[in-house]
């Protein structure tokens, strides 16, 4: 039997439901160059989109790039998809990678006080 202070950890754990990505693009880029490829990134981002891989899509505040949630199972996965893309293929952005799932202290609503 499982030892309860490890099982309670994994009830705890986060389930990963997506992940957010952040995309920066890098210092010392200029404009032109990511103007050089934003064409066949558009159209490769819709493609993600209309297969389901993208469930949202943001432009960043500060104009430096933007945020995307994928409907991701891990950090993994969603590397792979976003280093397809041709902004990343040729080295111009950052990602950060964040896994999301459901709120945590939802789950003290459902137990027995």
């Amino acid at each position: 039997m499982a030892d309860p202070a490890t099982a309670q950890a994994q009830a705890n754990s986060p389930t990963t439901t997506g992940v957010m990505v952040i995309l920066t693009v890098k210092a010392g880029v200029t404009r032109e160059q990511v103007m050089a490829v934003i064409p066949a990134e558009i159209r490769q981002t819709v493609q993600l989109y209309l297969n389901g891989k993208i469930r949202e899509w943001y432009s960043r505040g500060d104009g430096r790039g933007a945020v995307f949630l994928l409907d991701s199972r891990d950090v993994a996965e969603a590397h792979t998809i976003m280093d397809g893309l041709p902004l990343a293929r040729q080295d111009l952005i950052d990602h950060e990678y964040i896994a999301v799932g459901p709120l945590l202290p939802l789950r003290l609503l459902m137990t027995n006080p």
